[in-house]
């Protein structure tokens, strides 16, 4: 798979490296922090091949599937994101800011606790068997590692949080790692004060909120002691001036003020759940596709960390999802049994079997958001499953997504049905949203609706024929090699010219029809009459004047010929702004076509510079 020439696109339509303040990733999707979310556009996105969907909500969410990890890396090579000083003055909500805020800190650590957490889970199952002597050395030391993760939960937050605030995370995690401190824990359990004051007596182990609201302490003393810092003593000032405030702090107001909050907000959610009952588990998992495609399941995180760190379990979330998961994944079998679409099957079965693992995306996006009857499908099985796990009581204690490779995770010493309760809500919702979908399915049918004739292009016919690409702006013709741009220098979005224009006016270049115009109506895409697509991109970085130098005079579903002006651009205000006016024309499917670039430098915007021909022809 070609994962630089998705990692570009996707770069591309998402407003460019500068308009990325953080790029992070979980199991299935890249996660963009915009500097500007109105630059990104969503339907490009969409559009690219191996991109199963695309959500805003406080970030910019890129569902990729199985190969996230392949992309992001290749992203990581484009740019250097979160680096630079943005100045965009876009506002977000405060909803989509706190909900950003708490998917930065959390999402990083769901490896750590995951891996942890099942281990401690299969460890767990293979005392219940007596295949392992729970009170061996082996047992305990293997075990521990999972103990030592959540034990350590406050210091590997302040380094997700601190991370996330673009300050020194180690001097952080050092701040915070005084909660732990033996001699310090010791001192508090006996009763301390502080400059005569009195230091509340709080356990930190595990514990989640004041580890935050220390960090974010520390963020506005890092930056205060920064500015007033003479600079040859910089390299211990900030750290030790920032330490001597922080830690006080924290432990006087901060830390206990963490604690409380963590703990109202369990409160809180147990009891609403003592009041609605199993009816809650059941309503939370009949939500739960609608919450996971906004992202917003994000934000139970803490409280499920903290129930479980108190209680060492949680009877709401984690059961909610074991039941979406499987139903999810229970949804995609069936459409793969059912659909006579090639490409719909094996999304689907591939699909399937991530959910079946856990990892739920690829088949909400790809599949349950994409069809109806589905979706309702899925609302319908996770309620019925649901109501099941609540109704037995089930109970999960690893903070991580439920599925039947992480079952053993529901194993519980003291109440032995547990497990079992699991793989009935299991079996409950996987069966219930397989025999629904299956009997519910319709075959979209769209597609062969559309009478041939009504297609302008008929590509059966068009795409042996070679198409003669002019010249689509006036101007100094050059390679692609001498772009200012890596992303169109390095020809990973594909083949194609370069010109330095001497005139603000793009023309098509051949007959065709108009499929994208970038909303700032810097960039725009044609496909021609044998199917090549093209991209047309007037300027370096131009997308951050918002629109401002130029207009288009077509929009989506035209169909134009050679010649007719497509967009006029102001070329002496955008050179004045400080941008590089070089005008590129790529062919974006070149997997499909070849691509032959002739040699000139034209000056006029007519006469032939490429020529491409369908691979095979």
């Amino acid at each position: 798979m070609d994962y630089k020439k998705t990692a570009a696109a996707i770069l591309q339509y998402v407003g460019g490296e500068n308009n990325v303040i953080h790029l992070g990733h979980c199991a299935t999707r890249l996660r963009f922090t915009l500097a500007d979310d109105s630059k990104a556009d969503l339907e490009a996105l969409k559009r690219i091949k191996r991109v199963i969907g695309v959500v805003m909500t406080a970030q910019c969410q890129v569902i990729i599937g199985n190969n996230v990890i392949e992309v992001y890396d290749e992203l990581l090579k484009l740019g250097s994101f979160g680096q630079q000083n943005n100045t965009s003055k876009d506002k977000k909500k405060m909803s989509a800011v706190i909900l950003d805020f708490l998917v930065s800190v959390f999402q990083p650590l769901i490896p750590a606790m995951a891996g942890a957490g099942i281990l401690k889970s299969m460890l767990l199952l293979l005392s219940v068997l007596d295949l392992i002597d729970e009170n061996g050395h082996t047992y305990i030391i293997l075990t521990s590692i999972s103990g030592a993760v959540f034990h350590f939960l406050p210091i590997l937050v302040a380094i997700t949080t601190a991370t996330k605030l673009k300050v020194n995370h180690l001097v952080a995690a050092a701040a915070m790692s005084i909660l732990l401190y033996p001699d310090m824990t010791k001192l508090i359990g006996g009763g301390a004060s502080l400059f005569s004051l009195p230091v509340t007596n709080v356990n930190y182990e595990s514990q989640v909120f004041p580890s935050i609201l220390g960090v974010v302490f520390y963020a506005f003393m890092e930056r205060f002691f920064t500015k007033i810092s003479p600079k040859p003593i910089r390299v211990f000032f900030i750290s030790m001036m920032s330490l001597l405030v922080t830690v006080p702090m924290t432990l006087l107001v901060f830390g206990p003020i963490g604690f409380g909050a963590g703990t109202l907000l369990t409160n809180v959610i147990l009891f609403i759940f003592d009041r609605a009952g199993w009816v809650a588990v059941g309503l939370l998992a009949a939500v739960l596709p609608l919450m996971i495609a906004t992202g917003m399941h994000k934000a139970l995180t803490p409280y499920a960390i903290n129930t479980i760190t108190a209680t060492g379990k949680e009877m709401l979330l984690l059961p909610a999802l074991l039941t979406h998961n499987m139903s999810e994944s229970g949804a995609c079998f069936a459409v793969a049994l059912r659909t006579k679409d090639t490409e719909v099957k094996s999304v689907a079965l591939s699909s399937g079997i991530s959910a079946l693992f856990g990892i739920s995306e690829p088949a909400l996006y790809g599949i349950t958001l994409q069809k109806k009857r589905v979706l309702y499908s899925i609302v319908i099985s996770c309620l019925l499953g649901g109501l099941s796990v609540g109704l037995f009581g089930l109970a999960g204690s690893t903070p991580v997504s439920p599925s039947l490779a992480s079952i053993s995770m529901f194993i519980d010493p003291e109440n032995s049905k547990n497990i079992i309760f699991a793989f009935v809500g299991l079996v409950i919702s996987m069966i219930s949203s397989f025999i629904i979908t299956f009997f519910s399915w319709k075959e979209d049918k769209e597609k062969a609706e559309v009478p041939v004739a009504e297609h302008t292009f008929d590509k059966r016919i068009k795409k042996d024929e070679g198409v003669h690409i002019a010249q689509p702006v006036s101007g100094k013709v050059i390679p692609l090699s001498e772009v200012n741009d890596a992303v169109f220098s390095t020809k990973v979005m594909g083949e194609g010219i370069a010109v330095i224009p001497c005139i603000g006016e793009l023309y098509a270049p051949s007959d065709g029809k108009i499929k994208m115009v970038f909303d700032t109506n810097h960039a725009l895409g044609m496909e021609t009459s044998n199917g090549a697509e093209i991209l047309f991109h007037i300027g370096i970085d131009t997308v951050q004047l918002g629109g401002k130098h130029f207009e288009s005079l077509v929009k989506v579903g035209d169909e134009v010929k050679a010649g007719d002006l497509l967009v006029k651009f102001d070329l002496n205000k955008i050179v004045e702004e400080g941008f590089d006016p070089v005008t590129i024309a790529i062919v974006t499917n070149q997997d499909q076509y070849s691509v032959k670039v002739a040699d000139g430098n034209s000056a006029d915007h007519g006469g032939s510079l490429m020529l491409i021909t369908a691979l095979g022809n």
